[in-house]
Order: structure tokens, then sequence, then C-alpha cells
């Protein structure tokens, strides 16, 4: 029953099964418009679409042409995506090759999932119970499917941990550092599982200290250098726009309560005792890979709480930067559970008894497990977006940018200029006209501005990092827009000075937008005027 080919047999149904789900998803995230079908990636994909489009194009890494700001933390996965916009592929399909992109990145993930486990069991049902655990995350297909990095890291983190695990005490590898290297390049916060690593190995591999620091701290401080050079001479900043954005203007000890309330909820949601299984671990096997393996997580756990968590912790599941650490958390996990269950059955006196009641036990975890950790805060909307009987999440908002995008295509004139809060859709399917971005991730004037929330304590389950600066004056006033496609949540008050020189329109169906009353890029005849 344990033989290899019925292990590679299941592996790879699990795999084409996983696949299909993705085909499936991805069409589920598409739209159909204006005669044709659109395929839309997550918002904050889209903002790193539009630089990609214009790096394609000669124009370099920018939002606008002209101008120099890096509104995005991904530059190697700006350039992969900027491939294919070097190919006779229309604006509405281009995004389906980066979904698909995602899809094989999460397959090949698969594999080295597997191997992990395999590495400590040989016990088939807990390598299948890894490997559907991370192919069926909803939050892991949410991110890699719509388009963020976080397929690739994913995919790279949890090679790496397996290449570590082969290599064992005595084999120096320095394939270990160049691939964590090239991670940075793809978000310099790749940097934390990176130090993470070194710190284990050089511990543990006293023979080959020298040479951890040699190549491992060398590599690090060469690439996040030459990139930090690279950023500062190209656009005049030492760090990312949306780092300034994210992290400057609000206290240090809130950003980290705010961080820590993120990760408490993640927790809870998650069912504390199980997302605590994979401590167990020490129980059953104190050597240096248990604790690579966790410490990794946990790291990953760590600099989500430093950075105050992401802005989408209402939708539940793990953020952008935990996900990348789940493969190893449910490879750890399944591996937990079944020591567990060892211990059990060997309490008891009949083997045979033992032996099948005991996987029973386990079956009936493991489908607890599977519906809890894909239950996101414990709604169960979410596990009918997980079975994709309702559009899957962040699809709802991606499907409303688009419709806007194709209204405004047909009211106003090329190089007419558009505020929008999000960041990513609409300036994309409107690649000729000037994006302005209200929120401040392509705006350096708005990313060191503090933060226009309300800071206390009690409004910590409110703050979305990110989202908590804007500046009216600055982007109403003084760059006076074509086009404002909305305001952000409760500024109403502070904007109605500025909206009295626009008018509140219809551009499309059920679509409304303020239009600069003087404005001389508006298809006035094919608008219609509320106020």
């Amino acid at each position: 029953m344990n033989s290899k080919f019925l292990r590679n047999f299941l592996f790879a149904l699990l795999t084409l099964g996983f696949l299909y789900y993705a085909y499936r998803y991805i069409e589920a995230s598409s739209f159909a418009a204006a005669g044709q079908k659109f395929y839309v990636l997550f918002d904050d994909a889209m903002i790193s679409m539009r630089y990609a489009y214009n790096l394609a194009r000669g124009l370099g890494p920018v939002w606008n042409a002209g101008e120099r700001v890096e509104g995005f933390t991904n530059p190697l996965w700006v350039g992969f995506m900027a491939l294919f916009h070097l190919l006779p592929i229309p604006l509405s399909r281009t995004s389906l090759y980066i979904q698909w992109s995602g899809a094989v990145f999460l397959a090949a993930n698969l594999y080295f999932v597997r191997r992990i486990v395999e590495h400590f069991t040989d016990d088939l049902l807990t390598m299948l119970a890894a490997v559907t655990l991370t192919a069926f995350y909803a939050p892991l297909i949410s991110w890699g499917l719509l388009g963020m990095e976080v397929s690739l890291l994913a995919l790279i983190l949890t090679a790496i941990v397996w290449l570590c695990l082969r290599n064992g005490l005595e084999r120096f590898s320095v394939w270990t550092y160049v691939l964590l290297a090239v991670s940075t390049l793809i978000r310099f916060d790749m940097a934390v599982p990176y130090l993470v690593i070194l710190t284990v190995l050089f511990i543990v591999q006293k023979q080959h200290r020298k040479r951890h620091l040699l190549w491992g701290l060398g590599l690090l401080i060469l690439f996040l250098g030459v990139q930090t050079l690279g950023r500062y001479f190209y656009y005049g900043q030492w760090l990312p726009n949306t780092y300034y954005l994210k992290v400057e203007g609000w206290p240090f000890s809130l950003r980290i309560l705010r961080g820590l309330y993120a990760l408490v909820n993640f927790i809870y949601y998650s069912n504390w005792v199980l997302f605590l299984l994979p401590l167990s671990l020490f129980f059953f096997r104190r050597d240096w890979k248990v604790t690579l393996l966790l410490a990794v997580i946990v790291g990953q756990l760590a600099y989500s709480v430093y950075v105050g968590g992401d802005a989408w912790e209402d939708h539940g599941g793990a953020n952008r930067y935990i996900a990348i650490a789940m493969p190893l958390f449910f490879a750890g996990f399944a591996w937990s559970l079944n020591e567990l269950r060892q211990k059990a059955a060997a309490a008891f006196g009949s083997r045979r008894v033992a032996e099948v009641s005991s996987r029973l036990v386990w079956l009936a975890i493991f489908v607890i497990s599977i519906l809890n950790f894909n239950a996101l805060i414990g709604d169960w909307k979410s596990i009918e977006r997980w079975e994709l009987r309702r559009k899957p999440d962040f699809v709802a908002g991606n499907g409303r940018n688009l419709q806007i995008a194709l209204a405004l295509q047909n009211t106003t004139r090329p190089g007419a200029s558009i505020a929008v809060i999000g960041a990513g859709t609409i300036p994309y399917f409107l690649p000729d006209r000037y994006a302005i971005d209200i929120l401040g991730k392509a705006d350096p004037y708005i990313a060191h501005e503090k933060v226009r929330t309300p800071m206390s304590i009690d409004d910590i389950p409110n703050m979305r990092p990110g989202h908590m600066k804007w500046d009216y004056a600055h982007t109403f006033g003084e760059l006076k827009p074509d086009v404002i496609v909305a305001i952000w949540e409760g500024t109403d008050k502070e904007a109605a000075p500025y909206l009295a020189d626009y008018y509140y329109a219809v551009v499309g169906d059920g679509v409304k937008v303020y239009l600069r009353k003087d404005s001389q890029n508006i298809l006035w005849d094919k608008v219609q005027i509320k106020n």
C-alpha cells in the first residue's frame, strides 16, 4: 500500500486536482465585458502590472511616464510581468498568463512540501495530508492565483528549507544563499527568512561557520546593497515608497500592537489548538531540523507583527507575509498529527484495533482541520467561496474597478488625469491616462506624511497599513485631477470644499464619478451630470 508507485500516483493525482481547481478559480475570477473576456488580478498586483506595462514599452519601471516613484516592493516580479507585456497579448488577457504562472509555481511548491514530509516520515497519509492542506488553502490560492508574488516566494522558501534538510549537518551548499539572495529581488523583506536560515545554519554547522558568514552574509549585503543603491539613484529614495507609506508617520508601539492584534485574530480563527500543534514536534524530536522548520514560520509571524500586519486582515486567513510560510506550517502540522496518532496508538493494547482507531480519529481531525483553516474569520461564506459556489475573495472589487475603467475609457480623452483609491486595475486598463494615487502608493508626498486615521488603542481594529494617509489639499487642490473616481471612506466633510469644483456624474452603467467642471479632457456629451 505504501509503494513508490502508489505514492507517486496519488501525489500526481493531487497535483492534477489542484491544477484543475486553479483552472476553475481563474475562470471564476474573470469577467465578460465590452464583448470580450477580461482577466483581472488583485488590485495591488495590478499596480505592478502597470509598472510592468510601462517597463516593457521602454518607459522604465514607472507608474506614470516620466515620474520615478517606486510604488512596488517586488522588482523581479515586475520584471517577470513585463516579459508577458512584450508579447502580442491584449491587456484584457495578460493577467491570465500571470495567474497560470502562479498556478504552476504553487503546483511545483507541492513537490517540495512532499519532500519535506518524506524527509521526516514515510507515512503515506501524512504526506498526502500536508500536500492537500497546502494545495487547497484558500489564502495561499487567492494570493497566488490573483497575481501576487506569494506563489513564487512560497516555492522558493519551501525549496530552500528542503535543500537545507537534505544537506544535513555535514554539507555546505552555496545554492541555499544564492536562491535566498535572488528572492530578495522578488521582495526585499525576504531578508527576514534569509537571516533566520542563516542564523540556524551558522549555529548548527560549526565546521562551516566561516563559509556561512562569507557566502550567507556576503550575498545578503551584496544583493540588498545593489538594489538599495539602484533604488536611490533611480528613484531618489533608499527604500520603496510603499515602505514609507506603511511604516512612517504612526507610533511604533501602535504598529506593533496592531500587528499583534492581527496575529492573535489569525491564530484564534485558525483554532489556536490546531495552530500550535506543530510546536508539539519538540516533544518527539529535538534537533536542528525541527528548529529550522519552526524558526522560519515564527520569523514570518514576527515580521507580520513588526509591519503592523496587512491591510486585508478582515478577509481572514494568512496575510501575504505569513502565507509564504504556510506550506512549511502544513508540513509540520501533518507530521505532528501523525506523531500524536502513533503515540496514542502505542498506548492501547491491541495493535490492530489501535491502528484502525487512531487512523479514523486522524481522518476526522484532518477533515475538521481543512474546513477550519478555510472557514476564514469563522464565516461559512468563505467555505462557499473556497468551493467556488461564490465568486472568489477580492474578485467583486476587481469587477467594479474594471467596470469603472471601461466607462472612463469611453468618456475621457487620452491624457486625462484620474485620481483613484484602488491604484491598480483602473490605471492599468487606462494606460494613456495620467493616474493620481489618493492613498499615496505612487505619491511620495503622501507616503511621507503622518497617518490621518484615529490613533488610539480602541482604533487598532480599524487600522489598515498603507491605507491611512491622504491629503486632499495636495491631491485635489494642487493636482486638480480631471476625474475623481472616489474619496476615502469617512472623509466626506474633508473632501467637500474641493468637490465643489466637480460634477457628480454618471459615466457608465451604474458608474458615478466626480468630473472637474472646467476639464477639457471629458467627453461631456457622453456623461450624465447629477448635480
